[in-house]
């Protein structure tokens, strides 16, 4: 497999016109110099992978001659930390980043969202586990990447079945490492998205005990560092638009998609396949009710003492100055 293992660390304990809610006021643009290159922070299986290979965000700037820069991170929580000092512009998450980052006083706005990992994100343990549902988790070892969408489903899932995050013990490792783990059975469950899931799945006989769509309604996003969002509004509005056509490409062709991600990330086309039939592509607008979802999570999160202190998700979601 071909995905990239990457060093993890935790995050200090993450629109167009037209996008609704009420929003903070953004700052009016300075003088900034024109953006003659742009820092995109992805992953391999998501959907700047395919607006990479696509060329959609190069083709949208092409008018104003800006270059575009892609950076690949294994997961959501480092992407942030780059984004926080600038060493990229913009990435994807899932929900759970942002939360983190944002109590940690990163510096990025949420600038749009997307579809949830849905049925491409679940717990999962092995067919022969005595472990039948997420109740019975309690004292077991579950594997997560710390401050991922997966963290987000594993706390929501055990919730849910009147388990107390305490009374489980978390192993914090990054996707790779917990693909060992859970191999090994160093672990008794694996909280975890596509393509590893798919990958799981596909070589070892495992069980999906919940999934995001089962239990929990989120959102993952498109976030900027604030600085950038606040000099260059108008490339903002032009990164949304083109991955907003990206969206519709992947839609419609999911055998492309398939294929492609499969070259890109080293996954087999059988696995990708089943990945990119349980994914929903989409760019959409940070509604209140979405703003009010991310908050939920952000609350559950610092009820637990997993972030330090509350934050408003609202003070960090930024509006086009044509908005």
């Amino acid at each position: 497999m071909k995905l990239t293992r990457r060093g993890f660390g935790l995050l200090a304990g993450a629109g167009l016109a037209g996008l609704a809610g009420t929003t903070i006021s953004p700052v009016p643009s300075r003088a900034a110099e024109p953006l003659k290159e742009l820092k995109v922070g992805y992953q391999k299986a998501g959907l700047l992978a395919l607006a990479r290979r696509e060329k959609s965000i190069e083709k949208q700037l092409a008018a104003s001659g800006t270059s575009v820069k892609w950076v690949e991170f294994a997961s959501g929580p480092p992407l942030l930390e780059a984004l926080n000092v600038g060493a990229v512009d913009i990435g994807w998450t899932g929900d759970a980043p942002p939360i983190f980052a944002q109590a940690a006083g990163a510096n990025l706005v949420y600038i749009a969202a997307a579809p949830s990992n849905g049925k491409g994100e679940a717990i999962i343990v092995k067919d022969g586990s005595p472990v039948q549902s997420v109740a019975d988790l309690k004292g077991k070892k579950i594997a997560v990447t710390k401050g991922s969408s997966a963290h987000n489903l594993a706390v929501a899932a055990l919730e849910k079945a009147g388990v107390a995050w305490a009374d489980i013990t978390p192993v914090y490792l990054s996707p790779a490492d917990a693909a060992a783990a859970f191999a090994n059975d160093s672990v008794d469950a694996w909280s975890i998205w596509d393509p590893f899931l798919a990958l799981a799945e596909s070589r070892q006989k495992v069980r999906q005990l919940t999934t995001t769509a089962d239990t929990i309604a989120v959102n993952t996003y498109l976030l900027a560092n604030r600085t950038f969002a606040t000099d260059h509004p108008e490339a903002v509005v032009e990164i949304v638009k083109a991955l907003g056509g990206t969206a519709e490409w992947a839609n419609a062709h999911r055998g492309e998609v398939a294929q492609a991600l499969s070259e890109i990330t080293g996954v087999p086309i059988g696995p990708q396949t089943v990945a990119v039939d349980r994914a929903a592509y989409a760019i959409l607008p940070l509604t209140d009710a979405i703003i009010a979802g991310q908050q939920t999570t952000a609350d559950r999160f610092q009820k637990l003492g997993l972030i330090p202190k509350p934050i408003v998700v609202r003070e960090i979601v930024w509006t086009s100055p044509k908005a």
